[in-house]
């Protein structure tokens, strides 16, 4: 495994891993957005996925929709299952790992991607003995095009750790990281989407507001993001370096950005960041 350093190359699909059996308890926005990437990428055969959601006319619905075993019991989809997913709230773990405790047996990985709640905590209700890898995912996956940071238990062997990786590679990027950043994880990279999303709105708006359509405003402030983002992951440059190149003397960039730190976009970001983290720490208590 690798620290948070290393660059990574941009996954492709690959084949189902041989005899993955997996079961996604919580099959919500998260476990479903997993769900969908794991079918899309042939990473896990169908027939070898179990979900479960709350209501049974949800199962039947999702059922249909994927082609997939969907039940409300956790207890059931978890036995069999070599790889347990937990995709519900992070107050209620504690209680559905003590719920599937009888179905977990030797060899089982359990992989939480719950925020805020610590591998200690799980592996106290799941039993000492059990595998736990605590990872935070985010939205984009559901166009493999993720961020995931993950770390591990002390019963997680490197074999666990090479599925978890492969996993988490196939609906995007992922890095394996110490415990003690997962809370930061989450605040920037786990509620990350959300601010971007807020500065292509904006972006867009300001074009707007000098007169491009709002649809080519839209277009234009998404695909400079996007492209701005692979210019920093695949050149390998610090954002400061790529910055300054397109910053030219007394051009229009560097009024824009004036405009950026007088309105306190910086710090107004940094801010965001540590509010989340601080959030996430809280989460697991309800």
């Amino acid at each position: 495994m690798t620290e948070a350093t290393q660059t990574y190359i941009a996954p492709t699909p690959q084949a189902a891993i041989p005899d993955l059996r997996v079961a996604i308890l919580g099959a919500g926005k998260m476990g479903g957005i997993l769900l969908q990437a794991f079918l899309k990428t042939n990473l896990v055969d169908a027939e070898n996925i179990t979900a479960t959601v709350g209501h049974a006319e949800r199962a039947v619905a999702l059922s249909a929709q994927y082609g997939v075993q969907v039940t409300t019991d956790n207890r059931g989809a978890a036995k069999g299952a070599n790889v347990i997913i937990l995709g519900v709230k992070p107050w209620q773990v504690p209680a559905l790992l003590a719920e599937i405790k009888p179905s977990i047996t030797p060899g089982t990985l359990v992989l939480s991607i719950a925020a805020g709640v610590k591998i200690g905590e799980m592996e106290e209700a799941a039993g000492k003995n059990v595998a736990v890898i605590r990872a935070m995912p985010n939205t984009p996956a559901m166009l493999t095009a993720g961020m995931t940071a993950f770390c591990r238990g002390s019963q997680v062997t490197d074999a666990q750790m090479k599925i978890a990786q492969r996993i988490f590679e196939t609906v995007g990027r992922a890095v394996v990281v110490e415990e003690k950043h997962m809370d930061a994880v989450t605040g920037l990279s786990g509620s990350g989407p959300a601010f971007f999303y807020i500065i292509i709105e904006a972006l867009a708006e300001g074009g707007v507001n000098m007169g491009l359509p709002r649809d080519v405003a839209t277009l234009l402030a998404s695909q400079t993001m996007f492209g701005s983002a692979r210019m920093v992951l695949e050149t390998g440059y610090h954002p400061a370096m790529l910055k300054d190149a397109v910053t030219t003397p007394a051009g229009s960039t560097v009024d824009g950005i004036l405009a950026l730190e007088e309105g306190g976009l910086r710090a107004a970001l940094i801010q965001a960041v540590r509010k989340a983290t601080l959030r996430a720490k809280e989460l697991a208590k309800g």
